[in-house]
């Protein structure tokens, strides 16, 4: 299976976020790969709810993994994160979430070309969706992954 190494932090976390995906988040710490490296939320926007944020999160960190960082050869598209299962983590005056995801991509290739195949068979009435669909489903990659967040202040 393939592998991707765990982000490094050259810079704090929100600022990351700030620069990569223009987006301003009230947290700090880390991506989350372990309990001593939890991303710690701040605070959440009135009108998100806790675990959508979580799922930003894991969203931007699996971008970041599976493409961003990546050579045009090595890069996936199609990048999603489903959650599987979480846990609540007390330690001592802390509050961590503990979320499993399933996050599942395509070669960044062999997607653009699923796409192109898509477009063209479509427009044409020639697309066998059933084996196209097929053939998406085993160019998939699908990877198993935890994100350990502090949420002690948003509790």
């Amino acid at each position: 299976m393939q592998e991707f190494p765990n982000i490094t932090l050259e810079q704090p976390i929100q600022e990351s976020i700030q620069s990569l995906f223009d987006v301003a988040l009230s947290i700090e710490g880390g991506w989350g790969y372990r309990q001593t490296e939890a991303t710690k939320i701040i605070s959440v926007q009135k009108e998100m709810p806790l675990p959508q944020l979580q799922h930003m999160l894991i969203t931007m960190r699996s971008h970041l993994e599976m493409n961003i960082t990546r050579t045009e050869e090595e890069r996936y598209s199609a990048i999603n994160a489903n959650e599987k299962s979480r846990e609540k983590i007390e330690k001592n005056t802390k509050v961590f979430d503990k979320v499993t995801y399933t996050v599942t991509a395509i070669k960044e290739d062999l997607y653009h070309a699923f796409i192109k195949e898509y477009k063209a068979g479509y427009d044409d009435q020639s697309l066998d969706l059933t084996a196209h669909f097929q053939k998406r489903k085993e160019a998939t990659l699908t990877r198993e992954v935890i994100y350990y967040f502090e949420v002690s202040a948003v509790l």
